[in-house]
């Protein structure tokens, strides 16, 4: 019984996937298509930001708690790395075992590549940074003020990547769950160690 629910569904998954690649690939061409040197440099300057925003914000985060006496906030400064190191350890971990190759490396006639981009494809890298600091930030400082702009951000990031060539949408998607999910995770773990 269950070699035969195991067999039904990777039938079922592997007959899944040739539509959702196909969808895959016509979703990032029309987001890639078409020169629009203003709005690419724009969308470099955004992606490339990712790494400032992950290292400015929990150092921020500290600062904070360490100026006002706040030792929640320090913690939570302490905590959004510990996020964002979870985050990539998980990414870097989907991308070595799935391996999935770049779009531009896989359909060089259709997509255009406007940014440096190597190693796999699934999840982006950049997008779960982005989305893990974001939840980070929102979960520290519970202010609208904060979460909206920070999650505006990270959807940007996740458009870049397509935008650039770098990544399918599929890979955003993934890389939205993992960096939403690694901060939570770090927040509830940190719930259940200290029994709150």
């Amino acid at each position: 019984m269950a070699k035969k629910l195991i067999f039904s569904f990777l039938l079922i998954f592997s007959l899944e996937t040739f539509p959702a690649q196909n969808a895959d690939l016509r979703i990032l061409k029309s987001i890639n298509q078409h020169d629009h040197p203003i709005w690419d440099e724009s969308m470099r300057v955004t992606s490339d930001g990712v790494y400032p925003f992950m290292v400015i914000s929990p150092a921020a985060l500290w600062l904070t708690g360490y100026l006002n006496k706040d030792e929640t906030m320090k913690r939570n400064g302490v905590k959004t790395v510990i996020a964002i190191g979870v985050n990539i350890a998980i990414t870097e971990g989907l991308k070595e075992s799935i391996k999935r190759p770049r779009p531009f490396t896989s359909y060089p006639d259709d997509i255009n590549l406007r940014t440096k981009a190597s190693g796999f494809s699934f999840p982006s890298g950049h997008t779960s940074c982005a989305f893990a600091t974001a939840t980070a930030l929102t979960l520290s400082t519970k202010k609208w003020y904060v979460g909206v702009p920070a999650f505006a951000y990270a959807g940007l990031v996740g458009y870049s990547r397509m935008r650039l060539g770098a990544h399918y949408g599929s890979d955003v998607l993934a890389g939205i769950l993992v960096g939403v999910g690694s901060s939570l995770l770090t927040w509830q773990c940190d719930k259940w160690i200290n029994k709150k």
